[in-house]
């Protein structure tokens, strides 16, 4: 009799082990026959198994089945899912969902900052694309602990934040994307100017400038580099455009640049008035000698290169020619006779701050 219970409890076992791989083989390659919610699917940060293959279940990457635990703990991927936003393939089998939840294969979105903007237009592409709030995100670029933490000696990371193509996932705080956008400022930096160290402190003289008659700083060029990308728009006048700015620094000119008085200025409204020119604030370069105390805005590969490698030119002036380039000029009288050329003969009467000139000052005209 025992002898008979125990073939019979063996054939079961036997029985059992050839059948269940065949079951779990079954569940394991087949696709879920739900449709999937079309778009994407998000796992939480701290989502066990259990909570995971709900989700899964929620929005039909899979079936609602026993197997799937089974299935997680024979593959021992079972406490190495990770968070993220996922996109599965059509016909993806719990094997491949399972695979992809291992190895983390999410989604990532490209985001583009454009060349020129400033901290406040950054927080507005990011919270409208809602990788982060627009007032905790501009708390932090704005905060001078978090740059030194980031080895940046600032009061705000204006500037500092490279503008380009980044491609973002759910999930990523809004330190880790500033950090991103830090690490690939230093990156370009590096690759502009040889012997540049991203651990250097963004005060020290750059190597790259040292023999230049005019070195300067990490910060100092952002800071030139984000006026010369506000300037204009043009590749072909940026090296003319930086080489006027550095001109007048090594005579000790006043820089004259409307794009810094316009930072200055709370709340824009877009008409930069005599009255404007006359409010002295710390970004009036028309009041202030030197470059204002950051950058203006966030200046692209191109501006950084004009201002590493300027055109050898004397120029000291440039004026709109309201076609969307500038006329140059060495001298005061050359770029009067511009000025009346290119602006006095509009028809409109043009704002007095582009020109009307103060042989004194010698002022910068767009």
């Amino acid at each position: 009799m025992c002898k008979r219970i125990a073939i019979i409890v063996l054939s079961l076992v036997l029985g059992i082990g050839i059948l269940v791989p065949f079951w779990l083989r079954s569940y394991a390659e087949r696709p879920s026959r739900r449709a999937a919610t079309a778009g994407t699917v998000v796992i939480p940060a701290g989502t066990g198994l259990k909570g995971i293959r709900a989700i899964l279940v929620r929005e039909g990457v899979i079936d609602d089945d026993i197997r799937f635990f089974l299935l997680a703990r024979l593959l021992q991927v079972a406490g190495r899912l990770k968070a993220g936003e996922y996109r599965f393939p059509d016909g993806a089998t719990p094997v491949m969902v399972l695979r992809q939840l291992e190895a983390g294969r999410i989604v990532r979105w490209p985001v583009t900052i454009p060349e020129g903007a400033t901290l406040t237009e950054i927080a507005e592409i990011l919270a409208k694309g809602k990788w982060v709030e627009k007032e905790q995100f501009l708390a932090l670029v704005r905060d001078p602990q978090f740059a030194r933490k980031l080895g940046i000696q600032a009061s705000t990371l204006e500037g500092y934040l490279f503008p380009d193509t980044y491609y973002l996932s759910r999930g990523q705080g809004p330190e880790e994307i500033v950090r991103m956008m830090v690490a690939q400022l230093r990156t370009v930096v590096a690759e502009l100017c040889p012997g540049f160290s991203p651990a250097s402190p963004n005060t020290a003289p750059l190597a790259c400038t040292a023999g230049s008659p005019l070195p300067m700083s990490l910060h100092e060029l952002l800071t030139l580099a984000s006026i010369v990308e506000k300037e204009t728009g043009r590749a072909d006048e940026r090296p003319l455009v930086a080489c006027v700015f550095e001109n007048r620094l090594r005579k000790d000119m006043m820089l004259q640049a409307d794009p810094t008085v316009i930072y200055g200025i709370p709340e824009f409204n877009g008409d930069l008035t005599r009255e404007d020119l006359q409010t002295a604030t710390p970004y009036n370069t028309y009041m202030v000698k030197g470059l204002p105390p950051t950058p203006i805005a966030s200046p692209g590969r191109a501006a950084l290169q004009a201002v590493l490698c300027p055109a050898s030119k004397p120029y000291l002036f440039f004026v709109s020619r309201n076609d969307g380039t500038h006329q140059f000029s060495t001298t005061l009288e050359e770029h009067n006779r511009a000025v009346q050329i290119y602006q006095k003969s509009q028809e409109e009467v043009p704002s007095p701050s582009r020109n009307e000139l103060e042989p004194a000052a010698g002022k910068v005209v767009r």
